[in-house]
């Protein structure tokens, strides 16, 4: 009896912090806020992301995109409830770019330019960019032949956004870029217009079901 009675009294505690965290998530309406809220409440237990409507092709990915601003998405499990809630919805322009990084901290910025002159003497011999991609580059995206994926300003460095991103280029025009102050010389070739792509921001928080 003296257990009825105890979980009597508990059942309304936990309805109480229940509802107080859905109502702290319902108030939730910028990323800053999102990050107060995680900060207060278990760190651990959530996180701000973002999906990307190009790169993200997941089931809950596509269930977050047909939320509004605001919306909220929950999963159970027998231990653990989650929260999804989608903080701020945009378009981003997003390009795509094949390019050959000369990494000049590796040898010299005199040499990396000799390097990059007689890669894109290669090129116009006609070997594929992707294959000089592959053999020369230095950079992450050399085993991918060079393709960045979908990328925005900001991804890369300031020197790199000032060029690439320059409406002057073409679709599958050559170029360089010269980054100095991070050493790093490219050759590039936009192969992709700008296109606005869907993003959400996210707050996922979990807690323990008991």
């Amino acid at each position: 009896m003296k257990h009825f009675l105890l979980l009597l009294l508990l059942i309304p505690i936990f309805a109480f912090s229940q509802g107080t965290l859905e109502q702290q998530l319902d108030s939730i309406s910028t990323s800053e806020e999102a990050s107060t809220f995680l900060k207060e409440n278990k760190p651990k237990q959530g996180k701000i992301f973002t999906f990307n409507k190009a790169k993200h092709k997941t089931r809950l990915a596509d269930d977050l995109f047909k939320l509004s601003k605001g919306g909220k998405k929950v999963t159970r499990t027998d231990f653990k409830k989650t929260y999804y809630k989608v903080i701020d919805k945009s378009e981003v322009n997003y390009s795509k770019f094949n390019i050959i990084v000369f990494d000049a901290a590796k040898t010299s910025e005199e040499d990396a330019k000799i390097n990059r002159e007689k890669v894109i003497s290669q090129y116009k011999q006609g070997y594929k960019f992707k294959d000089l991609a592959k053999h020369y580059s230095t950079g992450p995206t050399a085993k991918m032949g060079g393709d960045t994926g979908w990328i925005k300003a900001g991804d890369m460095s300031t020197a790199f956004d000032d060029v690439a991103f320059n409406e002057t280029h073409k679709l599958n025009d050559i170029f360089l870029v010269d980054d100095p102050e991070s050493k790093k010389y490219y050759l590039v070739i936009k192969t992709e217009v700008e296109t606005p792509i869907e993003e959400i921001t996210v707050l996922k928080f979990s807690e323990d079901i008991d």
